[in-house]
């Protein structure tokens, strides 16, 4: 039975702003438990406890990173996805985690977007089926879901305060329509609204698309949860539908002020409670099955397996790949990435790995027989001069009988909060390349990089260009 709102209308007012940066308000009068959330699309980024800092960015507890969606929506493979998401359904129990706060099916319209190796696709039906596919793999394990960015949250340069101005049409036809069929088809029990402003209206704030289209046209019955800090005017917030503010400010009264002169009608935050109980309802299997120990090795080699089946082979006119090591006696492996992968992109979505394999480690334990012979070619901050490394990477890859060539985007040129201004690969890898093309024909690229990278620039001065996006942990197992 529902508790009378007016006895409780404090507790109701509290249950739509979490408790702090990751749990909602426990209402135990009103039957409404605490429930935690958690980032992340590709892996748990759960903060220790007893450790916090405050977003859990620097102190996470240890979880599997598995490949982001960039990299899955390679494979084409909804059963293979949904596996990933059981298995971070799997961790976030081991965790206690009731939401997980991903998949993020954000369109893709511009290969600039520094967030787009958290998206699937630029195109709405692929992105759905996919998102569909981790959404029912997560919800599996009497797990939240919760699908984001809603909506149009394309870009991330200035995203608290730009205004997506776009046409009825279009929104619903590019934008809004991996929503649409991923709520109709997978059921997500939650769903995130985003920080910018739609046509002049915050996301988080506006009640055509979090009513209209959200609930009275797609039918939605979950929770609408804002982004963390999106959220300017609360009690505006919950008129438009948007049920939990996160962070959580309990110590604003701004909700209970609208509620007691009367601005924000008493049935807005009663169906607030009505959507977290069901919530809880839903998650509630889960806790109920306790916290079964994280199998790390399993999920290891499921990232393995994930990355292997999602890398891109986009040149191979000189017939390098498969690798014949007939008659190769030294490998020379060149590229800082080789020995510091770039296996996950940055920002809130940031994993604490339960173990990493760089590409060089796996080279040298499997190419047995062969000389595995490294030079990092590039320095760790991108552009800078490094006339000694191309030197030594030359004279490195001038005796050698084969060079895989190890490049992609620095962490600081994709992550989110900034775009990119460029497709180019930092211009001293684009150096490199050339340098060490002029004394060896025969070199494989590897690329690691979470977006569109272009290749015109060098592609024809090596014989195999091997895409793997960003691979997860397992990257060096993966690629070898």
């Amino acid at each position: 039975m529902t508790p009378d709102p007016a006895t409780h209308t404090d507790e109701l007012a509290l249950l739509t702003t979490g408790s702090g940066y990751w749990h909602t308000h426990d209402a135990g009068a009103l039957g409404v438990p605490a429930l935690r959330l958690s980032d992340g699309p590709h892996g748990l980024r759960v903060q220790d406890d007893d450790h916090p800092d405050h977003l859990g960015l620097g102190r996470s507890l240890p979880a599997t990173c598995f490949p982001p969606a960039v990299t899955l929506a390679s494979s084409w493979d909804p059963d293979l996805v949904q596996r990933v998401g059981a298995a971070l359904g799997e961790e976030a129990r081991a965790l206690g985690v009731d939401v997980v706060l991903g998949p993020g099916i954000e369109i893709k319209r511009s290969p600039l977007c520094g967030r787009n190796f958290e998206y699937f696709s630029e195109d709405p039906l692929l992105t759905a089926r996919l998102a569909g596919a981790m959404v029912r793999g997560i919800q599996s394990q009497g797990v939240a879901a919760c699908v984001k960015h809603f909506a149009v949250n394309t870009q991330e340069t200035d995203r608290l305060r730009v205004s997506a101005d776009v046409d009825e049409r279009t929104l619903r036809e590019i934008y809004l329509r991996a929503f649409e069929l991923t709520i109709r088809e997978a059921g997500p029990w939650s769903l995130m609204s985003s920080y910018n402003r739609i046509n002049g209206v915050p996301a988080s704030a506006n009640p055509w698309l979090l009513t209209q289209v959200l609930r009275d046209e797609w039918g939605y019955d979950g929770v609408v949860v804002s982004d963390w800090g999106a959220v300017r005017d609360p009690a505006a917030s919950v008129a438009a539908g948007n049920d939990l503010r996160m962070p959580g400010r309990p110590a604003d009264r701004r909700v209970s002020e609208a509620l007691a002169d009367g601005t924000l009608d008493t049935a807005a935050v009663q169906r607030v409670a009505d959507r977290l109980r069901l919530l809880a309802e839903r998650t509630a299997p889960g806790r109920d099955r306790g916290r079964p120990p994280l199998d790390a090795e399993g999920h290891h080699d499921l990232v393995r397996r994930a990355a292997g089946a999602s890398a891109v082979l986009l040149h191979n006119d000189a017939r390098l790949l498969p690798l014949d090591l007939t008659g190769v006696a030294t490998v020379a492996v060149i590229g800082e990435l080789a020995r510091t992968p770039r296996y996950q992109g940055a920002g809130s979505s940031a994993v604490n790995p339960t173990r990493v394999v760089t590409g060089l480690d796996a080279l040298r334990e499997r190419l047995v027989g062969v000389t595995v012979a490294f030079a990092p070619g590039y320095g760790s901050a991108p552009d800078a001069p490094a006339a000694d490394l191309v030197a030594e990477a030359v004279d490195l890859a001038r005796g050698a009988d084969l060079v895989l060539l190890f490049l992609g985007l620095p962490a600081s040129y994709e992550a989110e909060g900034n775009d990119r201004t460029t497709i180019e690969l930092p211009a001293d890898q684009v150096a490199l390349v050339r340098a060490v093309s002029h004394v060896n024909r025969r070199v494989v690229a590897v690329l690691s990089n979470g977006s569109a990278v272009s290749t015109a620039a060098w592609r024809d001065q090596v014989g195999a260009i091997l895409e793997l996006w960003l691979t997860g942990q397992a990257h060096g197992d993966s690629c070898v």
